[in-house]
């Protein structure tokens, strides 16, 4: 074979996860994508040895919170993306509300300039809806690095708020791509606030924001979505009765729910945790942890998200409600996720349909999410069969910490590879950040 038809990199030995299922292949990698399948050992200038291994699409997280800039004792672009790489995952999508908030084309320009050349993988940033910036909400949309518009309907971390139906119905009528939305009814909100107020048990959180709380936003949301003929993604579902109401609105909504919604429940999260289980919206009871599953069985469920959104464990040990909401997830999002693979919980076609496909089909990922010719080479390569535990000194965030110390899990990501270079393998990042903007179909 010539010199220039031989492969830059060729992943010898795995069982390959093509669009058209399990294949026992070797892939090859020209010029950051995929170019060959077939028995390649030979043909190639670099190997990655995947014997025994299994070779998925690359893992998206669309939903992270880095805090860069204002925030940055808690993590930066470089950590974050680090964790990233170390669990597996190839491409970040993080989230406006840090200080200052992402809301104006310099702020995506800043936050792009400091990703390059510390960003272990690929990435976008959405730019956070407020009043004040509606009217230019459909220019910044589409800057480069720009995966949408994020809008939060009830106070979270950080101060972007869009609570009142005028400035949500303005938020939607602005643009053309789909909005991300934390759904949280403000007024709601503020009203149950004296539940908490002076101090609480931290198991007060669920009852504060309520399943009311979520599904009076959520069906809020999807209102004014039709009515403006905008498509919505709904953020991080939690109740059982906002499942039942998404389904109708499939046509409208697309869904996302978090490892940690699945795997934790109260009381027992909050009575073993405290204050590090405390998120928005709050894990729930077995009831509605249950739904959730059913709705992913069912193909409720887009993609699965982790929303890692880090704090200091001395933050997070301030009496109640002064403690942050928000845990830490990149890192731990496919361990947790294969060990519930492993536990018969989802198929692994699933997996890879909430982790790659799926956040590719929803924000109109260009060239990525598949293994496929010619889409960019993204690859977590796991072992199905490792069994490890997760602890704290594995977590590359600067916060220090997993709501998952000390638990065994069956699955791990033994090597990330981002457009054809391996930039972690067996725990270990390999130096080189060369992380890049993510592109989107409707802004080429």
């Amino acid at each position: 074979m010539p010199v220039s038809e031989k492969f830059d990199l060729a992943i010898i030995g795995g069982t390959v996860w093509t669009p058209g299922g399990p294949v026992e292949t070797d892939v090859g990698v020209r010029n950051g994508r995929f170019a060959g399948f077939g028995h390649l050992r030979g043909v190639s200038a670099a190997t990655l040895d995947a014997k025994g291994l299994t070779v998925l699409p690359g893992v998206i997280d669309s939903q992270v919170h880095f805090r860069e800039p204002g925030l940055d004792h808690k993590e930066d672009l470089e950590s974050g993306t680090r964790g990233a790489a170390l669990g597996g995952v190839v491409g970040v999508f993080e989230m406006p509300n840090t200080d200052p908030p992402t809301t104006t084309a310099d702020a995506i320009n800043d936050k792009i300039s400091r990703a390059l050349g510390r960003a272990w993988v690929d990435f976008a940033f959405f730019v956070g809806a407020s009043p004040d910036n509606v009217e230019h909400l459909g220019d910044l949309e589409c800057l480069p690095g720009v995966s949408g518009v994020k809008m939060f309907m009830g106070s979270s971390t950080g101060s972007l708020l869009v609570p009142d139906d005028e400035n949500v119905r303005r938020v939607l009528k602005s643009g053309r791509r789909r909005v991300a939305v934390h759904c949280e009814d403000q007024e709601r909100l503020e009203e149950r606030a004296g539940l908490v107020k002076g101090g609480a048990p931290v198991a007060m959180h669920a009852e504060w924001r309520d399943v009311e709380t979520a599904l009076r936003a959520t069906t809020r949301l999807v209102r004014h979505a039709r009515d403006a003929g905008r498509r919505v993604h709904t953020l991080h579902i939690t109740t059982a009765e906002e499942m039942v109401f998404l389904q109708d609105n499939r046509d409208v909504a697309t869904v996302e729910v978090l490892p940690q919604h699945l795997t934790l429940s109260a009381p027992e999260a909050y009575e073993r945790l405290g204050s590090l289980a405390q998120m928005n919206p709050p894990i729930r009871d077995s009831r509605h942890r249950e739904a959730l599953w059913r709705a992913v069985r069912d193909g409720v469920v887009d993609c699965i998200g982790s929303d890692h959104a880090p704090h200091t464990l001395e933050e997070k040990q301030k009496p109640y409600p002064q403690s942050p909401s928000g845990l830490t997830g990149v890192q731990t999002l496919v361990p947790i996720m294969l060990d519930h693979v492993n536990a018969g919980r989802l198929t692994l076609q699933r997996f890879i349909d909430l982790t790659s496909a799926g956040p590719a089909r929803i924000f109109g990922i260009a060239g990525k999410g598949r293994v496929a010719l010619g889409y960019d080479a993204d690859l977590t390569i796991v072992d199905l069969k490792a069994k490890r535990t997760i602890s704290n000194s594995w977590i590359a965030s600067k916060s220090g910490w997993t709501a998952y110390d000390g638990m065994s899990v069956t699955g791990w990501p033994i090597a990330t590879v981002v457009r054809g270079q391996a930039v972690m393998r067996d725990d270990q990042v390999i130096p080189g950040q060369i992380g890049a903007p993510v592109l989107f179909t409707e802004c080429l």
